[in-house]
């Protein structure tokens, strides 16, 4: 199965976005050196250079409980909204859970937010999965499918509160009767509101993000479980009158050579710790095999891919440059928008993708444009520092 993007998939640059290590642990299960700090000071130093080398989005990620190799973690709005007075251009994604926020307190919060930045905030709205978390604050546990179902009324809330006066809304899980937050977001070209995304790989996730997300953040796929896994969104998507935008995960390993970057995935792997590993299959399986039709996060993830807890490692961003340059170019054929991407040792190594694999792949956009009869709108490339006088890191 492929389908081909619209045009202005080919026009429009490829965006990228980082993990924001803001839990204790990096980004792999693993007792291999990640020269990663989970503290406010490395991450600010972090943000600043990758709004200097390309990227465009940071996302924030949300933990409460310890889990999978994180005994440490900083709330995700908090450190979201102190990244984005560090920055000046990136655009900073917070994690959030309906059951845990409220969509109208959210709301608020983002319009502070978005307000305090200068239109870049964002949100990440995120079911939820790991039960303990919810327990364990004496909220109600939701079974899964009820759990998008919560999650559509959410960001319906959500939008209609950023955007109308007198926005009312009587559901299942909320009763929202005639109210208008007041500043709104501000009012910028080529948005109606602070973006939205959403994650899930489930059959109830995917028509979910169809019908209400701007964006659909993929756990990490091969090119054809890409294809098949954004299909569900599409098929809503395209039912509702929609167009969200789709963005994928990767762990990134860029290296000199390709043997290079194999053998550094497979000391991450040897490396696992092996009882949190364990123990997050074990806590994953009520978001992926609890699914009606089986279909979900992780449900098909082997103990390799869940060393690094989002699947990152089936993307394959693992090679040289040029490799792993030609590797995101084939996931653009296929309609990606944006590369949420991770790594090992996160200031070093995310200066260098921009600085090595960034330029190859705007070389190869061009091509690809022209390819499909159009050209590269170059004037929404992101700026970039001025690195004549040194390295960033």
């Amino acid at each position: 199965m492929t389908t081909t993007p619209p045009a202005s998939t080919f026009e429009t640059p490829l965006k990228f976005a980082y993990w924001v290590p803001n839990v204790s642990g990096g980004l792999v299960v693993s007792t291999i050196e990640q020269r990663t700090d989970w503290q406010f000071d490395y991450n600010k130093r972090l943000a600043r250079i990758a709004e200097q080398s390309g990227f465009e989005y940071a996302l924030t990620q949300a933990r409460y409980a310890a889990s999978y190799g994180a005994d440490k973690q900083h709330e995700a709005t908090a450190f979201s909204l102190a990244l984005l007075g560090a920055t000046e251009r990136l655009r900073i994604i917070a994690a959030v859970h309906p059951g845990m926020w409220h969509p109208g307190v959210l709301a608020k919060w983002l319009i502070t937010a978005d307000h305090i930045s200068g239109g870049r905030a964002a949100v990440n709205i995120v079911s939820g999965w790991l039960k303990d978390e919810f327990t364990g604050f004496g909220l109600p546990w939701l079974e899964h499918d009820e759990r998008y179902v919560r999650t559509e009324e959410f960001i319906r809330i959500l939008r209609g509160l950023l955007t109308e006066d007198g926005f009312s809304h009587h559901g299942t899980h909320y009763d929202i009767s005639d109210f208008t937050l007041s500043p709104r977001p501000l009012d910028l070209p080529g948005r109606a509101h602070p973006e939205i995304f959403f994650g899930g790989n489930s059959t109830a996730a995917q028509a979910t993000a169809g019908r209400v997300a701007d964006w659909y953040f993929s756990n990490g796929r091969s090119l054809d479980g890409y294809e098949e896994n954004v299909a569900g969104v599409r098929a809503a998507a395209e039912e509702a009158g929609r167009t969200p935008r789709f963005g994928l995960n990767g762990f990134a390993i860029v290296r000199d050579t390709r043997s290079e970057a194999e053998e550094t995935l497979r000391e991450i792997v040897a490396k696992a710790h092996r009882p949190a590993v364990e123990g997050f299959r074990e806590a994953v399986k009520e978001a992926g095999q609890s699914t009606a039709d089986g279909r979900g996060m992780w449900a098909d993830s082997s103990f390799e891919d869940l060393v690094q807890y989002n699947d990152g490692f089936k993307t394959q961003l693992i090679g040289t440059p040029e490799e792993v340059a030609a590797r995101i170019i084939a996931y653009k054929r296929v309609g990606v928008n944006l590369l949420l991407t991770a790594y090992l040792h996160f200031q070093e190594e995310l200066a260098a993708f921009g600085r090595e694999v960034l330029p190859i792949v705007r070389a190869k956009e061009q091509d690809l444009a022209r390819e499909h009869g159009t050209e590269l709108n170059t004037d929404l490339l992101p700026e970039l520092a001025d690195t004549s006088a040194g390295a960033l890191v």
